[in-house]
């Protein structure tokens, strides 16, 4: 199963809440701070990001094969917390591309079931990525554990500007174990 984004994430921290939280004033470095909001929240995030959920409300599209996945009785949708289902496709056993209904589905959590006794593309394609199922994920409020190590990588990133501190020696910046840590609550393993 491949997972693309169909909508991008909504922004998780605000610049203003990173800029409090970097206790800067001035507007000099608004551009830079969105930057590294961005580039904190996307290396966690969505179906690229470390935790392997999606953390900003987004769309994403589920592609497989009917051959495997669709011949179960469900189909765990990655990338959760999934808030609805928004849209599936499917080409049937003609090759023609078939709008599927989506009352012949139930979604119970990540999870997504035919509402009667099979999925409506038994039978259908044996083309790889003949069905895509499109559904909405991500918090309406991430977690306060998620927002606060976005902060602190964005603060980390703030501070240290370059992956290297020259001084007496040359020595590699660590990044701090804190936003793991508190990330590792919410992190899917798969």
């Amino acid at each position: 199963m491949r997972v693309v984004v169909v909508t991008p994430p909504a922004p998780v921290v605000t610049l203003d809440e990173a800029k409090s939280h970097l206790r800067v004033r001035h507007n000099d470095e608004d551009a830079l701070i969105e930057a590294y909001v961005t580039a904190a929240t996307a290396h966690i995030d969505g179906p690229a990001g470390w935790l392997g959920r999606s953390i900003g409300e987004q769309v994403l599209e589920a592609r497989f094969s009917l051959i495997f996945e669709g011949n179960a009785n469900e189909i765990r949708l990655p990338f959760g917390p999934v808030v609805e289902l928004v849209g599936v496709r499917y080409r049937d056993y003609d090759e023609t591309e078939q709008d599927a209904d989506l009352a012949d589905f139930e979604l119970a959590g990540d999870t997504l079931r035919p509402a009667g006794s099979s999925f409506p593309w038994e039978g259908g394609s044996l083309r790889d990525e003949a069905a895509t199922v499109q559904y909405r994920t991500g918090y309406a409020e991430p977690p306060a554990p998620i927002r606060a190590a976005i902060l602190m990588m964005v603060g980390d990133l703030y501070a240290n500007r370059e992956t290297v501190a020259i001084g007496a020696s040359a020595a590699a910046i660590p990044m701090s174990t804190a936003p793991a840590r508190l990330l590792s609550l919410y992190r899917v393993f798969t």
